[in-house]
């Protein structure tokens, strides 16, 4: 949370009075935004990491490339083991995915505060229009799919870039 606090001593809480010129607003000294700016910045490279892993991941599916070195552009650890063994397991039972999810992003926490490290991101994503089919004869192999609570936990990495380390898809109708 962002408090605004008046830093001058011009600054006027109340109605201007015969010292403060007429049509000039009252003297307020910006707050300082350094920390503000920051948390910012990571909540929003966190979310872009989310939103990116989740499109390499798109157009890995159409092919089932579980091999595919974008895949770890925007996920690390449990989160790209996850999607290269779903990728192979695709691969291995003849499926391709078309189309693609319907993602709504948010941040639901963000450690430590003041300079986070480590974002909870939340998401109901609609996978309506994402489904897997038959490679051979492009028949759906799916059962229409909808929209389904998302929880991934993305990190930021030595270098200085988020990843997502783990995510957890649960059924479907859960949001």
């Amino acid at each position: 949370m962002l408090a605004v606090t008046a830093c001058s001593s011009d600054a006027v809480s109340g109605p201007p009075d015969a010292t403060q010129p007429t049509g000039q607003p009252p003297s307020i000294s910006a707050p300082p935004t350094t920390s503000f700016s920051v948390v910012d910045k990571a909540k929003q490279d966190a979310v872009t990491a989310y939103r990116g892993m989740w499109q390499d991941f798109v157009a890995a599916g159409t092919t089932s490339d579980w091999q595919s070195p974008k895949l770890g552009r925007y996920a690390t650890g449990v989160a790209l083991t996850n999607l290269s063994r779903g990728l192979y397991a695709d691969h291995y039972n003849g499926l391709v995915t078309k189309g693609e999810p319907i993602l709504n992003p948010s941040v639901s926490s963000a450690e430590p505060a003041n300079d986070p490290k480590k974002i909870i991101v939340t998401d109901c994503g609609d996978s309506t229009r994402w489904l897997k089919y038959r490679a051979d004869n492009g028949q759906l192999a799916d059962t229409p799919g909808g929209r389904r609570l998302i929880n991934a936990i993305v990190e930021k990495q030595a270098d200085g870039s988020w990843k997502v380390s783990d995510f957890g898809v649960h059924d479907l109708g859960t949001c």
